[in-house]
């Protein structure tokens, strides 16, 4: 999930209907073609504000109504509305044709069952199944089911650096592990600069790290077969880790517990903070004045040694899914805008704009997204990246761990002391707020 990436919170994440029927202006039973001259379009916030994404995506937008004489209707949906207003709309009967979609929430919106399932036939429909990278593919919806969506933009966390700000500490590389990153951060907080910036009151983002540090330590927050475990011993841990980076190495500034919006990247391109962790950061710091010139990019650390396969994981795979209703009341234009923004043409236009990858193989292979920057990205996806846990309830677990982290944060910033014991309450406290099977 992408640029501005806050937290998916309510009611409604709690109680989401897994029967639900779908959404749009067709039947209940299924899409129709009553409205075969229009779609609505609901497109996650990728860009440093709305406006920017309406200027990325609008002259795409008239291409395929100049292709086709359908007339598309955009929506930007901020990240702090998006899965509640899908949910919503997976219940109500009010909702777009065509959506983006969190890759994460893949398999818990396919559980409601408002999604179209892409199977054979409407994969051969865009173009086939196999154009799109396989870690991609593994985002998109449970194990041994039909995908609910179909890849849009491909992501992966990176260690992002200020190259003035680490040299001036002393730092003469880039930090590779995270005792190397820590040491680095002390070295550089000082006089109103910190080492590194998060977002503590963002439960998604919460999330990303602390499933990559627990699976750093060997752990996960699910069962094999599914079910919540938020308190074995490895998950207590990454938790602590990654909340002490504030509570107890001191390189995070307080202030961070609040953070849930983009500031992270705003205090990184204003020289804040000397590194930052983020998914596909480039356009986004272009957009608020930072040169290209004047930060690196390098994989996030790893707890010893170079990331890779098991332990060495340093990223979930990051992305965006675009998904339909599958009553759509023009479900062969909903299909046909697909295959037109999963082009290679589109992909490289749209993911260029964004700094993210192709989930396309043509169109991740063209020379444009083969700068250093993407070849981090790249390798990262390929080679130490894990998809978030493909099942139903995701989501939820997304909004309770990730707010028990928020709340630690929260703790942290205010002084309060955050111990082995009262991480393990945190998480204990979300987990007895999963659904109960």
């Amino acid at each position: 999930m992408r640029s501005i990436r806050a937290a998916a919170t309510g009611a409604v994440i709690l109680s989401l209907a897994l029967t639900a029927t779908a959404c749009g202006g067709g039947s209940t039973s299924g899409g129709s073609n009553d409205s075969p001259k229009e779609l609505t379009y609901w497109a996650s916030n990728q860009g440093a504000s709305v406006e920017i994404d309406k200027k990325v995506l609008q002259p795409e937008l008239d291409k395929f109504e100049k292709q086709t004489g359908i007339k598309v209707k955009l929506e930007v949906v901020p990240w702090s509305d998006l899965l509640n207003r899908i949910l919503t709309a997976t219940t109500s009967g009010q909702g777009p044709d065509v959506l983006n979609i969190g890759n994460t929430w893949s398999a818990s919106l396919q559980a409601t069952g408002a999604l179209l399932p892409w199977d054979a036939k409407n994969f051969d429909r865009i173009g086939g199944k196999d154009r799109f990278v396989e870690s991609a593919l593994g985002s998109t919806g449970t194990e041994g089911q039909d995908p609910a969506a179909v890849p849009l933009y491909s992501m992966a966390y990176a260690l992002y650096y200020n190259k003035q700000m680490l040299a001036d500490a002393g730092v003469d590389a880039p930090p590779a592990t995270w005792d190397e990153l820590v040491a680095a951060g002390k070295s550089v907080t000082k006089g109103g600069k910190w080492g590194i910036a998060m977002e503590g009151s963002n439960p998604s983002e919460n999330i990303h790290h602390a499933f990559v540090f627990a699976k750093q330590h060997g752990a996960d927050f699910f069962t094999a077969d599914g079910k919540p475990d938020f308190t074995n011993d490895g998950a207590v841990t990454a938790v602590k880790q990654y909340v002490d980076l504030m509570a107890k190495d001191e390189i995070i500034a307080p202030g961070n517990a609040e953070y849930a919006q983009n500031q992270s990247v705003s205090d990184f391109a204003k020289g804040k903070t000397a590194m930052l962790l983020w998914q596909s950061a480039s356009a986004n710091l272009k957009s608020q004045g930072m040169a290209d010139d004047s930060y690196g990019i390098a994989p996030v650390p790893v707890q010893s040694g170079t990331p890779g396969a098991g332990k060495q994981v340093n990223s979930m795979v990051a992305g965006i899914n675009l998904a339909v209703f599958k009553n759509s009341d023009n479900i062969d234009g909903a299909t046909d805008f697909v295959k037109f923004m999963t082009s290679d043409a589109e992909q490289k236009i749209l993911n260029t704009a964004y700094s993210s990858i192709p989930p396309v193989k043509a169109a991740q292979e063209d020379a444009a997204f083969n700068s250093p920057a993407n070849s981090v990205l790249k390798d990262t996806l390929a080679q130490s990246a894990v998809a978030l846990p493909q099942v139903p309830d995701e989501s939820q677990f997304e909004t309770t761990v990730g707010t028990a982290v928020k709340d630690l944060f929260a703790d942290a910033a205010g002084g309060r002391e955050v111990t082995t014991a009262s991480v393990k309450a945190a998480l204990t406290k979300a987990q007895q707020q999963m659904p109960k099977k």
